[in-house]
This record gives C-alpha cells, sequence and structure tokens, in this order.
C-alpha cells in the first residue's frame, strides 16, 4: 500500500510517495530531470519490503509545485526540509542522474543525515559541452523552465561541488550505466573515485539502469543497503 502525502517545505509543497513498514529503516529516493515518484514503480515494491521508502517529485515534477524558481541547490534544500517534515534524522538515500546531483549536495551539505550513498549514472561536476534543448510535444509532467535551468547547471556546475565531493562521508556506490549512456563514463569512475568512501560497479545497459535492467540494480542496490543495517 502507498501513502500519497503532500509536504510543506517552505512556500512550496512536495508530493512523496510512501511504502513500507513503518518501522523500517527510511530509505530516500530521488528521480532524474523530468521524471518523477513514479519512475521507481519498478524497484520500490522491492525496497519495501524491508524500508520505509519515501518517494519524492522534486521541485518542477510531477505533483510537486512548479513554483517558477529552480536551482539543484533548491532543490537540495527541499530534501532536507522534507526530511525535517517527516521527522527523518538520517536516511539511504538512493538518486539516478539529476536526483543523484541533489544527493551527493546534500551529502557533502549535511553529512551527518546521509548513512548510505547510492548513486545511478550521475554525471560528474565538471564543466561539458552544451547541447541544445527541444521541447517536447504535448502536455509534460514537469515544468519546461525547470529544465533549462538545471541543464544550464550540469553543464557548467558550481566549482565547489565538484571541490567538496571529498566532504561526502556517507558509504557510497556509484552505479554506471557503461557505453551505451550518454553520461561520461569516465566522469561517472572520477566521481566514485572522489568520494571518500566510494566504489564503482557497472550495469552496461545505458542510462537507465532500474528501468533497463531492475534486477541487476537491485542486485547491488540491496546488499549494499543491507550491509549498512548490519552494521548498526
Amino acid at each position: 500500500m502507498v501513502d500519497h502525502r503532500i509536504l510543506h517545505v517552505g512556500r512550496i509543497r512536495l508530493a512523496c510517495r510512501i511504502s513500507g513498514p513503518p518501522e523500517a529503516r527510511p530509505l530516500v529516493l530521488l528521480h532524474a530531470l523530468g521524471k518523477d515518484s513514479t519512475d521507481w514503480d519498478t524497484v520500490t515494491p522491492v525496497f519495501a519490503r524491508d524500508r520505509r521508502v519515501h518517494a519524492l517529485d522534486l521541485r518542477g515534477h510531477g505533483r510537486s509545485d512548479w513554483p517558477g524558481s529552480y536551482s539543484l541547490e533548491l532543490m537540495r534544500d527541499d530534501v532536507l526540509g522534507s526530511l525535517d517534515a517527516l521527522g527523518l534524522a538520517k536516511v539511504d538515500l538512493i538518486g539516478h542522474s539529476m536526483g543523484g546531483v541533489v544527493a551527493y549536495l546534500l551529502a557533502q551539505e549535511h553529512p551527518q543525515r546521509v548513512d548510505r550513498l547510492l548513486l545511478e549514472d550521475v554525471p560528474l561536476p565538471r564543466p561539458r559541452k552544451p547541447t541544445s534543448l527541444t521541447r517536447p510535444d504535448g502536455e509534460l509532467n514537469f515544468d519546461w523552465e525547470m529544465v533549462t535551468v538545471v541543464k544550464a547547471q550540469i553543464d557548467t556546475p558550481d566549482p565547489a561541488w565538484l571541490e567538496r565531493l571529498d566532504e561526502v562521508t556517507a558509504e557510497t556506490l556509484v552505479v554506471a550505466g557503461g557505453p551505451q549512456s550518454h553520461v561520461s563514463q569516465d566522469g561517472v569512475a572520477e566521481l566514485a573515485s572522489r568520494i571518500p568512501r566510494g566504489r564503482l560497479a557497472v550495469v552496461p545497459v545505458g542510462h537507465l539502469i532500474h528501468e533497463a535492467a531492475p534486477q541487476a540494480f537491485m542486485d547491488l542496490a540491496l546488499p549494499f543497503l543491507r550491509a549498512g543495517a548490519s552494521s548498526r
């Protein structure tokens, strides 16, 4: 059973889908650009067997507010506010692509709030050549204005994001999508090496790992998360 909640964080409302045993260790899922919490539906039921899973719609996405003000730092602060609203002092955190950037920004700014961190095919915060954007036709489930702002930040990230990766204290698993991914795989590998407790695994199915190969993704994610549970 999934509990749909609206969290009031500052001046905006964020949608959150919660499942799993109420007393279980909390797990937070952060989706990629242009997605929402439903993107995790293939893997959430498995996580929810022994985790209290919180899948957020980040600002500008899905059922959360589309306030017109966007940045990855604002999304980071939204996630922190969501943890406070939910009464979660410390969580395990999984982020895919853009959601992974938000996740490591939170983990470097507030390391005491993140126990284990899983980053799924997340770009290294280093400048890259911008590519042109074309708005899809029809009604969108996200704010197109948000896409343009966030993509510009990912193309030209704040240099401090790279410099502060060594401030991430969480045990970290970085999962790369291999040569079929549009994300630089050398960069993904460097991301893992720059995080002090980071390690790299590769599932060569492209960028959408948990969608294209859910079993392979869970074969990595579940032991990683359970190792944290058994050490406490």
